[in-house]
């Protein structure tokens, strides 16, 4: 029987872990099982604020032997503690799937005992789910850092995804906040999760697949000094050398006291415009040299694609008609399926403002940068051109999210479109 007490401490503890989104898999369902994570037996339900809440998202254990200042199961902190057993959590599981309240599971844990045990126990879990309960929904297991690697590997064959939260932007900085974890004990072990990933595409592996859905990770952004540009840069090699599926941004907020933390959030904005940045290196061809110095943050006015736009007006207006993809990609208020669009109507015929309409491109802001047949509608003041994407910017920002609107505002927001 569970304990609704602890149940609810453990679900409150996970709150603050982001990286949970449940896509990648195609692990289908198999006769007399429970579940399916293929990409028709997944549903997502998102919150006015975009977060995915279709998995149970739980820790086995907030009893930490860490101390990490920035977190509130820390050793230090004075909080009540519980832990679930491996079946615990897999009739959990079932019950909920059963009566249609998740579709998957998110589990993550404190460090207890030792690295080892919390690891052996977590993958006792899922081992569980899978061939005793015969569970073939989504599951993403939030790795242990320290632990054993052949544990690790054992839990990566039957999960889908796993993460290893890189949680701050450089080594000093966990030396400082969390100095028991250290730079190589996420990184080797994300590195061989990827290597076993690649072993199974090149000898195209069918059952028992290392993590169908990849790998990703979190970073906590405003808790230690450094900058958006030093943050990307770890991003963009993370997705390079690691073939990491997200990056997520968790912007800090003072829960814990502490002397070492800063007494003010860092704010939803600085982490909105690193996802923006974030898409901007994964899905539209740039560089994070292209986008923020490496001692520099982003501008908060409007977005980096704009940014990036103001600082290289000499690139425009390009003509619509005609401009290669990898050039529509950077005009400010097309987005990348927008930018494929054109590219294939213009096949039949020339493209006007009232076709770009149509195509929801953003106009009050693609109108400065771009001709249709040559024609040009948007301002040649730089300064007005200025005034006018920071006024874009700050409505959107003050605009409240819906899945229903239909507002290219909402829609960018959700699909991560700029």
């Amino acid at each position: 029987m569970i304990d609704e007490e602890t149940l609810e401490i453990l679900t409150e503890s996970a709150k603050y872990d982001v990286s949970c989104s449940s896509s990648g898999s195609k692990r289908a369902n198999k006769a007399g099982g429970l579940g399916n994570a293929s990409a028709g037996g997944i549903c997502h339900s998102f919150t006015p604020d975009g977060r995915c809440i279709s998995l149970l998202k739980i820790l086995m254990s907030n009893d930490c032997i860490y101390d990490c200042e920035y977190c509130p199961n820390r050793r230090s902190a004075d909080v009540r503690r519980a832990r679930f057993t491996p079946d615990e959590i897999c009739e959990l599981v079932i019950n909920f799937y059963k009566r249609n309240y998740i579709e998957g599971l998110f589990l993550s844990s404190a460090v207890f005992d030792s690295p080892d045990k919390t690891m052996e126990l977590m993958t006792e879990t899922v081992v569980k789910l899978r061939k005793l309960y015969n569970f073939n929904g989504y599951i993403h297991l939030k790795g242990i850092p320290h632990a054993d690697g052949a544990i690790v590997m054992k839990a990566a064959r039957v999960v889908d995804r796993m993460s290893y939260n890189v949680e701050l932007p450089s080594e000093k900085s966990l030396k400082l906040l969390a100095p028991q974890k250290t730079r190589q004990s996420l990184l080797l072990p994300m590195k061989s999760l990827n290597e076993a990933i690649e072993y199974d595409k090149q000898n195209k592996v069918r059952h028992g697949k290392v993590l169908p859905a990849g790998q990703t990770t979190q970073m906590i952004i405003g808790a230690s000094p450094e900058s958006d540009g030093q943050i990307l840069k770890l991003t963009e090699a993370l997705y390079r050398n690691m073939n990491l599926k997200r990056v997520y941004y968790s912007s800090y907020v003072p829960v814990v006291q502490s002397s070492k933390l800063p007494t003010v959030g860092a704010g939803l904005l600085r982490e909105h415009r690193l996802y923006q940045a974030d898409w901007l290196i994964r899905f539209y061809g740039f560089n994070v040299d292209e986008i923020c110095g490496e001692c520099e943050n982003l501008p908060s006015e409007y977005d980096p694609k704009c940014a990036w736009a103001l600082r290289n007006m000499h690139l425009f207006p390009v003509e619509i008609n005609t401009a290669p993809l990898e050039t529509l990609l950077r005009v400010p208020g097309i987005g990348a399926k927008s930018a494929y669009r054109i590219t294939e109507a213009r096949k039949f015929s020339k493209l006007d403002f009232d076709n770009l309409a149509k195509m929801r491109i953003v106009l009050k802001r693609a109108k400065h940068f771009i001709t249709c047949n040559g024609r040009f509608y948007g301002s040649e003041s730089f300064a007005q051109v200025k005034t006018s994407l920071m006024l874009a910017g700050s409505r959107e920002i003050n605009e409240q999210l819906t899945m229903f609107s239909d507002t290219p505002t909402a829609l960018s927001a959700l699909t991560g479109e700029i």
